[in-house]
């Protein structure tokens, strides 16, 4: 089929319709890379740490907690927060407002400050004391300005034995107390469980959570906002009941799932030259959901 060009592209956004002109080989690329879609959630979540960051310096400084299933859009928001505050750099030293580290899957007080450090881009010199990197590590926070900490993957406290979850459960009370900034857990529920063992953490950390999707408003606005940003040359009707029913069955509810989903269905679309997601390129897409992919995986295993 040849490919489709409309002259004037008024299904999408502004700033996706020049690149809906670009060569077949080229929009693929484009498609295939990362792209914020701003859900009023994603927005909510994003603003909050936006007002935790510019929070006045107090005793004790209020946190949050970003829960949700894994692949539902967790990091992404994230990122995007991050790099709206990226390090800069000054004559003696780097400022880093927004310092990211992720949870050691076998949690430790000594592996989390090691973690840090790497964040920092840090050289550690082997078999340190941890009192040692302790108090590196603190230096180091105050010497580049860091006022906020993100930890990722805090689920993974739930990894460690009991003494050693206690111990950074502590840490974490800790570190908010010792440099007055606000500390950001992401995970999935688990995140929220090992916290809330904690009565003095539970009362720091404010849970900003996100589902799983449903075929709401806020799905149907989102899928929306999808049609409007893939360079495709026509129009693709996704905003529908039936067809948001559709989508979510095939991606399991999760934002990343149905990104990818529809990310190969547009390859699949500019490739096959039909220029929109409908039933026919959403067969056609490169994709299995998660269920499928163990199943398949599980097979071959047989």
């Amino acid at each position: 089929m040849p490919e489709y060009e409309a002259p004037e592209l008024s299904h999408l956004h502004p700033s996706v319709r020049a690149a809906a002109r670009l060569p077949a080989n080229e929009r693929v690329e484009l498609i295939r890379a990362d792209r914020w879609i701003g859900y009023p959630r994603a927005v909510e979540a994003v603003a909050r740490l936006e007002s935790l960051l510019s929070w006045p310096d107090k005793q004790r400084m209020p946190n949050l907690l970003l829960i949700g299933p894994t692949n539902n859009g967790k990091s992404m928001i994230v990122e995007k927060f991050r790099r709206g505050h990226p390090p800069v750099a000054e004559p003696e030293r780097e400022l880093i407002p927004v310092l990211c580290v992720q949870m050691p899957s076998e949690p430790s007080v000594l592996r989390f400050y090691i973690a840090l450090l790497a964040a920092l881009g840090a050289p550690l010199q082997p078999r340190r004391r941890l009192a040692d990197v302790e108090q590196i590590s603190l230096k180091l926070l105050r010497l580049t300005g860091v006022r906020m900490l993100v930890i990722d993957e805090l689920h993974n406290i739930l990894a460690g034995q009991g003494n050693s979850r206690r111990e950074f459960l502590n840490l974490l009370r800790f570190l908010g107390n010792e440099l007055r900034i606000p500390i950001v857990g992401v995970g999935t529920r688990e995140a929220y469980l090992a916290v809330r063992s904690d009565d003095q953490l539970e009362n720091r950390f404010e849970p900003i959570v996100l589902p799983l999707w449903n075929t709401g408003a806020d799905t149907l606005s989102l899928l929306a906002s999808f049609a409007a940003a893939l360079p495709l040359q026509r129009p693709s009707d996704i905003a529908t009941a039936d067809m948001a029913q559709y989508l979510l069955a095939r991606s399991e509810g999760t934002i990343g799932e149905l990104a990818r989903l529809l990310t190969t269905a547009a390859i699949a679309a500019v490739e096959s030259g039909e220029e929109r997601i409908n039933r026919r390129t959403l067969v056609m897409a490169d994709y299995a959901g998660p269920t499928e992919r163990r199943r398949l995986f599980e097979r071959e295993l047989m």
